[in-house]
């Protein structure tokens, strides 16, 4: 599903022709060192694609028109290596629809006190220049990221690398096409939405399919392609007795192949890049789908359970952004204590096994919902480590990112009888902040958590697509971040006024 080539961001660097010729060689050499430099600290996902310096408003504009229509380009960064009157840059910048970041550097990392003169200071003034074009993306409103410090800076590449990998997911949502099985749980307030408004703020198109529909491609799988499949189960995974080769529910191992393979065909022939299912609409399918779910989501496709796209959308871009452990997520109980509060999360079937601890077990085990036969899925703990849990709720006026930095452990005591893939983490500041503060910003009971991306790149993204975010984390007090929901309330609503 997903593509091997790296997505490009184009790195732009402004001048003008006052300084001549040499000046421009000059400016072009340390401009492609600059690039070079973040090339070579291997900390940034994307790759950094040189361009030509630039002198006048025509090529601005052009440049950023092709960054717009080049589908490999996810974003610009831009540095004015010496003056570049910003004048030059308000068309080009008028049209430009892709994430930008101003980066605020400079070739030489210390100065060269003893040999300064005014030719050093003419060539290297991006002190001067970048003020110039900060001003004008800020008089014309250009949303952007500004990232400040020398270009050999780890901490710079880091904060270059976040932005990336948001651009990179904002640019999946964009073309992102969505299959819904069936319709949304019955009575369930949160997984509604505005698919309107999902498809005019993020790109994604969200449409629906018959249950059927999937049952008749999942029907006409073939015996060969089924046989495939089982065989890099038993590879992959440790297969539970029963399920293997010659044990009495190998068959429910079979039909769970069957239903990957068919729906990996739906959506890889209809070019869906996330999908959803609903226990409640399972039309001629004989079990639950399970096994698949999670393989099609540790392959990078988004999900949501009980017809949940939002975060099925979520779940794509955040998967976009980071390759690592990401998976769909439930908070289900608490454990007050003896000992630091946690949550256990976990689903019916379907969590990504790209967040697992060890090897997963597959297994096979009775489903109390659905009224099908017992489904198959795979059993595990997930790996220990910081991590964050990030939710999409429609709250009628606009879209809200509600996340929380977490810290996943491991078990107090194993669970023998919890047959579901699961997580356990203790939520910062603690678990009766966050949890009092989700409530209050009307979190969503579905989320994604995801060890592959901080909260920095989630920040980015919200920026770039012009979305409220509201991050619980160690310095949260409820008092405050009830504040900060009510003057975001009054920010939004005037914003939304003057569109």
């Amino acid at each position: 599903m997903s593509s091997a080539a790296k997505p490009q961001v184009w790195f732009l660097t402004g001048s003008q022709h006052l300084y001549g010729a040499e000046t421009l060689d000059q400016v072009a050499g340390q401009s492609q060192q600059i690039q070079r430099m973040l090339t070579d600290s291997g900390a940034i996902s994307a790759e950094i694609v040189w361009r030509p310096v630039l002198t006048d408003s025509a090529a601005i504009r052009d440049v950023l028109l092709a960054a717009d229509t080049d589908p490999a380009c996810v974003g610009v960064i831009a540095w004015m290596h010496t003056f570049s009157p910003a004048k030059m840059w308000i068309t080009g910048l008028d049209v430009l629809r892709k994430p930008l970041l101003h980066l605020h550097t400079q070739l030489n990392e210390a100065l060269p006190w003893a040999s300064i003169d005014m030719d050093f200071m003419n060539l290297n003034q991006a002190a001067h220049g970048d003020r110039e074009f900060g001003y004008i993306q800020t008089r014309i409103g250009v949303p952007r990221k500004t990232v400040a410090g020398h270009a050999s800076d780890p901490v710079l590449a880091h904060r270059i690398d976040d932005w990336a990998r948001a651009a990179t997911g904002l640019a999946h949502l964009r073309s992102l096409r969505l299959a819904r099985f069936g319709d949304n749980m019955r009575d369930v307030a949160v997984t509604e939405g505005d698919k309107v408004e999902a498809e005019l703020r993020f790109g994604v198109s969200v449409n629906t399919y018959g249950v059927n529909d999937l049952v008749a491609v999942v029907d006409e799988v073939a015996d060969d392609e089924i046989d495939l499949l089982v065989a890099d189960y038993a590879d992959a995974y440790r297969l539970a007795p029963a399920l293997a080769r010659g044990g009495e529910r190998h068959e429910s191992l079979r039909y769970a192949a069957r239903i990957e393979a068919g729906l990996r065909r739906f959506l890889t022939d209809g070019g869906f890049g996330a999908f959803t299912t609903n226990f409640q609409d399972l039309g001629g399918l004989r079990q639950l789908p399970g096994l698949a779910v999670q393989r099609l989501m540790a392959d990078g496709y988004g999900f949501g359970g009980e017809g949940d796209w939002k975060t099925s959308t979520l779940l794509a871009a955040v998967k976009a952004m980071g390759a690592g452990g990401t998976s769909f997520m439930e908070d289900y109980t608490y454990h007050f204590g003896p000992g630091t509060p946690k949550i256990l999360g976990a689903h019916m079937l379907e969590v990504c096994p790209s967040i697992a601890a060890d090897t997963p077990s597959c297994e096979i085990h009775p489903l109390g919902i659905g009224d099908r036969e017992d489904p198959v899925r795979l059993v595990f703990d997930a790996a220990p480590g910081p991590a964050v849990v990030v939710g999409l709720a429609d709250i009628g006026d606009r879209f809200r990112l509600v996340a929380n930095e977490i810290d996943v452990v491991p078990p107090d005591e194993p669970l023998p009888n919890l047959p579901v893939a699961r997580a356990v983490w203790q939520p910062t500041p603690s678990l009766q902040t966050s949890a009092e503060c989700w409530l209050t910003a009307g979190g969503p009971h579905h989320t994604v958590l995801t060890s592959a991306v901080g909260s920095a790149v989630l920040r980015d993204f919200a920026r770039m697509a012009e979305t409220e975010l509201v991050l619980i984390d160690n310095d949260t007090t409820t008092d405050a971040f009830a504040d900060r929901l009510r003057w975001n309330q009054a920010y939004h609503r005037l914003a939304h006024g003057l569109r």
